[in-house]
This record gives structure tokens, C-alpha cells and sequence, in this order.
């Protein structure tokens, strides 16, 4: 029987993963945790290594917290204007966050984020800071700065031809070993009541409307139509980008990502939780981690 090392949580828009974590703590579910990934609009990088402390102290366990910038959109929407460089805003966000948590402080003065400020260091457990990566650039960034890239939606091949290579080559250039790789991936059990589009489009319709991964998606092969969302459903499972199938299936499946050099595999079914329900969709995670020998982490997001 495989194990789950880990709960995650995405961001959505209904609530905030920190605040949720936290009511969880409280009412005595304290486990290891992962954010993947929190949007860097949301809250200045001081803030959200304030979090990160107090989530992880609340916890009592290891914590990893996963940034990225959004969509243009998103930026325009909340900053009024989008950053000039996604990498550039990236690298003084993980920065600023990375000083404050590890340094206890950061004097810093960057075109995107400027911080300069305290955080007192405190005992606790360890917190380890993630960037989502979705194409070879922020790839490369990642392997130079952040300790786990997290990607979401994207299939195994992609991984081992772009993902992988391009987080080696940050990190070479940094000197440094490649970061850990979390593969957050959307998954659902088949059943006679189940239909996969319906359930890529309950977690995913969103994302496939979205630019940014469906550039992603057509880099990796999958031709994603914007404007015909149930096209864009099967062309997802097709591609590889949502797993569905039975237990012994998805085992095959997800291997793939481990072979392509995935170090934890994030089973996200909010997907069945949206259509079915939470209660299912745990079972359907119980079903799955049973199945599936050394599955990784599971999230219910």
C-alpha cells in the first residue's frame, strides 16, 4: 500500500489556503503541508512570508509554500497594470520571501518588490518555498532560486522534454542541485456514473480558458481550443494532462510521472469533489492510494 506525505492546497477563489490550513490546525488536524500555488498579487512578499511563518508554527509540521505571478489579467485587475517581467517580479518576490524567512531581515530594492524589513526568526519547522512553473523559463528561474517547482496540469511528457532539462539548467548555472519536482495532477477514478469531460471541466474549465496554460498545453502537444471547452476536456485526457481510469490504470499512468522525474506526485481530485462531492472524493483518494504503490502526496482541493 502506497502512503501520502503530504496534504495540498490550491488557491481558489472561495478561500485562502493559509486561513483554511489554519482552521484545520485548530480543530486538531495538524499534518505536513503544501500550497501550490498562492498568486503573488494577493499580498506583498513580507506579508506572505509572515504567513508562511505562522502557518507553519500553527501546523507544527514542514511546510511548503508555492508561488507564482497569475495571469496578466490577474495582475491589471488587482495592481493596475501587469508586471513588465514575470520572471523579473518572480525573482524579487522568492528573494524578498527566501531573506525575511531564512535571514531573519532583507534590505532589498527591486523593479518589481522592494522590502525593507524584520522578521524575527523563530523555532519551527522547516518551511520550503516553491515556484509554479508551467513553461522553461520560469523552469530555468526555479532551478536557480527555489527549493520545489510546482507544476499543475501539465502531462508527463512534458516534464521529462521541458520541465526537467530546463530546471537542470538553472540550476547548473546557480551552481546549485536541481530543485525538488512536485507534479500536482488532476485525477479522477472511471465509474459507471462518471463522465470524464464533465469532470475536467468541474476542476479545469477555468484553466482551459486561460492563455498562459493553454500555451503550456500546446507546447506539449495537446491543441487546446479556448472557445470549445468540452473539445478542450478530451483533447486533456487525451494529451495526458487529466488522468482517468481505473485504479490499475492510473498506477500505469502516474508512473509515467515518476519515470519523466517527478519526485512527488499531488493527486488533485477537485474534480469528483466538485461534481460528487468531499466525501467522495476522499474515498475515491483512499481507493487510489491503495491502489497506487507509492502515490506520493494527495490533496483535496
Amino acid at each position: 500500500m502506497s502512503h501520502a506525505v503530504r496534504l495540498w492546497q490550491g488557491q481558489a477563489p472561495t478561500s485562502d489556503p493559509h486561513q483554511t490550513f489554519t482552521a484545520a490546525a485548530v480543530s486538531g488536524f495538524r499534518v505536513p503541508a503544501g500550497i501550490g500555488v498562492t498568486l503573488m498579487p494577493f499580498r506583498h512578499p513580507f506579508d506572505a512570508a509572515l504567513q508562511a511563518r505562522t502557518l507553519s508554527l500553527t501546523l507544527g509540521h514542514p511546510l511548503v509554500v508555492g508561488y507564482g505571478p497569475g495571469t496578466a489579467d490577474v495582475q491589471r485587475r488587482l495592481l493596475g497594470e501587469e508586471y513588465t517581467s514575470q520572471l523579473g517580479a518572480t525573482r524579487d518576490y522568492l528573494t524578498i520571501v527566501r531573506g525575511l524567512l531564512n535571514d531573519g531581515g532583507i534590505a532589498y530594492k527591486g523593479k518589481h518588490f522592494t522590502c525593507d524589513a524584520t522578521l524575527k526568526r523563530v523555532p519551527g519547522p522547516p518551511i520550503e518555498l516553491g515556484l509554479g512553473v508551467l513553461r522553461p523559463g520560469m523552469a530555468r528561474l526555479a532551478g536557480e532560486i527555489a527549493d520545489v517547482a510546482i507544476t499543475w496540469m501539465t502531462p508527463a511528457s512534458y516534464l521529462a522534454d521541458v520541465i526537467v532539462p530546463a530546471l537542470d539548467a538553472g540550476a547548473t548555472a546557480a551552481g546549485r542541485p536541481r530543485p525538488r519536482l512536485t507534479a500536482i495532477v488532476p485525477v479522477a477514478l472511471s465509474g459507471p456514473d462518471r463522465v470524464a469531460t464533465q469532470l475536467v471541466l468541474a476542476s479545469n474549465a477555468g484553466h482551459l480558458r486561460q492563455p498562459n496554460y493553454a500555451g503550456m498545453l500546446r507546447l506539449s502537444g495537446i491543441d487546446i481550443d479556448m472557445t470549445n471547452p468540452e473539445a478542450g476536456a478530451e483533447a486533456l485526457i487525451e494529451g495526458g494532462g487529466f488522468l482517468f481510469g481505473t485504479g490499475e490504470e492510473l498506477a500505469h499512468q502516474l508512473d509515467q510521472f515518476r519515470q519523466a522525474g517527478a519526485d512527488e506526485i499531488v493527486l488533485n481530485v477537485t474534480g469528483v469533489a466538485a461534481k460528487f462531492g468531499s466525501r467522495v472524493a476522499l474515498n475515491d483518494l483512499q481507493t487510489m492510494l491503495a491502489d497506487i504503490p507509492q502515490a506520493g502526496s494527495a490533496a483535496a482541493q
